[in-house]
């Protein structure tokens, strides 16, 4: 199973703008999370074709299973 952390930003156009992070830590620490988007948006590091990130929208952990299978 692969995890990932999103990030997810509003922009000073109104979209939002996601982040990833492979192998997120857990359980995650909200606050830390928290005050690193913030410092992300203050360093205007990042341009998204939505526009520069403005604000902290919200985070989650997303889990993908993926089941091959041989085809003979």
């Amino acid at each position: 199973m692969a995890k990932t952390l999103e990030l997810q930003f509003m922009t000073d156009l109104g979209k939002v703008a996601r982040l990833t992070v492979d192998n997120p830590v857990e359980p995650v620490d909200t606050a830390a999370v928290k005050l690193a988007m913030e410092s992300i948006v203050a360093s205007n590091a990042f341009f998204s074709s939505y526009g520069n990130l403005a604000g902290v929208s919200g985070a989650r952990v997303v889990e993908r299973n993926v089941t091959e299978y041989e085809i003979i």
